[in-house]
């Protein structure tokens, strides 16, 4: 997907970074997203969580050593059973599936309860990240509708946003999720926030807000990627006046890597970054008591001023799917 130039954040504000947190599996939620939760009330740090609503099929993932080119050395490079244990890796094969978001209502709860924001990472991860160029409008339909329908039963509201599972995107994806009760949504890497246009040229409702720096997983384990470097790389992309949005796992943060992530957002703290997915406490709490909720974060969107200033956003042409491993 073309990239448009990065503007300066509205408001004037930089030296912003936004953490937005994927919650993908069964056990990224029940022992990834406490521990993150615990960290960023350590360091005073709020972020977006996108969580998985439905069935942990992790396992089925295998299917993807005879479908995706480079599967197997990525997963022989990050040692993805080290990182994800050996329960999840056959979740919904060998074993049983077992429950994502819908099943852990509370988290869900506590999550915003402690001032994060929450969205939907999809229903089913894999079957997402593996069909959805096979999907029709009325099966995506399906998978975000249960997503957001599994989030309000759960918070008694609708998700702020949505993320697409492993970046991919269609255009009926698109379509269909323009007609939902999104605020915003996150399905692409780029530099700034825009609206992908459709083929007739105009933009769809939804504006994008792109992971802007690579992830953790994406440079653990490869050639010459120390610790050292890995801070050094992350530290390169950030741009002191745009768009910085750091894309962290459950399972990797919140468990693998839990220091070396600790690590990174003490180093960014020292170097005078701002870490948070909301703007001011006062705009926070007139929000909070204008929704009749407790210590709800605006979208990360809204910190950059892209939510009021949508109208004007650069426009990318029609979208390319992306492919991912």
């Amino acid at each position: 997907m073309p990239e448009p130039p990065a503007p300066a954040p509205a408001g004037g504000e930089a030296r912003r970074i936004s953490i937005r947190v994927d919650v993908d599996t069964h056990t990224g939620l029940r022992d990834g997203v406490p521990a993150l939760l615990d960290l960023f009330r350590k360091v005073g740090l709020r972020a977006s969580f996108y969580v998985t609503m439905g069935p942990d099929n992790s396992g089925r993932a295998v299917r993807r050593l005879f479908t995706r080119k480079g599967f197997a050395r990525k997963m022989a490079r990050t040692n993805a059973l080290k990182i994800y244990g050996l329960r999840t890796v056959l979740s919904g094969t060998l074993l049983p599936s077992r429950p994502v978001g819908h099943g852990f209502p509370d988290l869900l709860r506590r999550i915003e309860a402690e001032g994060h924001e929450g969205g939907i990472h999809g229903w089913d991860h894999v079957f997402w990240h593996d069909r959805l160029e096979r999907m029709d409008a009325a099966a995506i339909e399906r998978e975000l509708r249960q997503a957001a329908e599994a989030y309000r039963a759960a918070t008694g509201h609708d998700p702020a946003g949505t993320v697409a599972p492993a970046w991919r995107a269609t255009t009926e994806s698109l379509e269909v999720q323009d007609k939902m009760p999104f605020r915003y949504a996150s399905d692409s890497r780029g530099q700034s926030p825009f609206r992908v246009a459709r083929a007739g040229g105009a933009a769809h409702r939804l504006i994008q807000i792109p992971t802007t720096l690579p992830t953790l997983d994406e440079m653990l384990g490869a050639p010459g990627m120390t610790e050292a470097r890995i801070l050094e790389t992350l530290t390169e992309g950030l741009e002191p006046a745009g768009l910085n949005v750091f894309a962290v796992h459950t399972e990797v943060e919140g468990r693998h890597a839990a220091p070396l992530f600790e690590t990174v957002l003490r180093g960014w703290l020292e170097d005078g970054w701002s870490l948070s997915s909301a703007s001011s406490g006062r705009r926070r709490r007139r929000i909070a008591r204008r929704r009749g909720t407790t210590r709800r974060s605006e979208p990360f969107a809204r910190a950059y001023g892209v939510l009021s200033a949508g109208p004007n956003l650069p426009r990318t042409p029609p979208l390319t799917p992306i492919v991912s491993t």
